[in-house]
């Protein structure tokens, strides 16, 4: 299997983690994916990037068989409204594109909450930073290469 910069990173850190790779599969959806990795999509996370009014970017962590409430979302990290960000500008920001996007190896750090459902599970798995592969790790070993908070943020 490819190597993702994702994957060199949590090496380099000496970080456990497993791989899965789709990349040979029509899976395009967070639900598809878990599907053809057969894992229950309450432990496949997706990221996503939103921005609020004053141009600050946030990134959350949430159940592929769950959506990002914005609401719950903003208060979260402290803000009034925040909204999801264009996917034009995701890969500018970011370093990586649509449905290839990871919490780890974003070119700059942004404030990162993960669901609470995350703290029930033995390990989450996420996208490695490239369409096609994710990573599988438990939050105190993702904790060991980002800094992030849980809190309630989907529905």
């Amino acid at each position: 299997m490819e190597k993702t910069n994702v994957m060199r990173l949590l090496e380099q850190k000496k970080i456990k983690y497993e791989s899965h790779c789709y990349a040979d599969t029509d899976a395009v959806s967070g639900m598809d994916v878990a599907s053809v990795l057969h894992q229950d999509p309450d432990q496949v996370f997706k990221t996503l990037v939103a921005v609020s009014a004053s141009k600050k970017y946030y990134v959350f962590v949430v159940p592929v068989s769950k959506d990002l409430n914005l609401k719950k979302a903003a208060k979260a990290v402290g803000e009034k409204k925040i909204e999801m960000l264009k996917t034009k500008e995701l890969h500018p920001l970011t370093g990586y594109v649509h449905g290839g996007c990871s919490p780890i190896g974003m070119k700059k750090f942004f404030h990162t909450t993960i669901d609470s459902s995350a703290e029930m599970l033995e390990t989450i798995i996420f996208s490695a930073g490239k369409i096609g592969y994710q990573v599988d790790l438990s939050l105190s070993e993702l904790e060991k290469i980002i800094s992030f908070q849980l809190d309630e943020i989907s529905d």
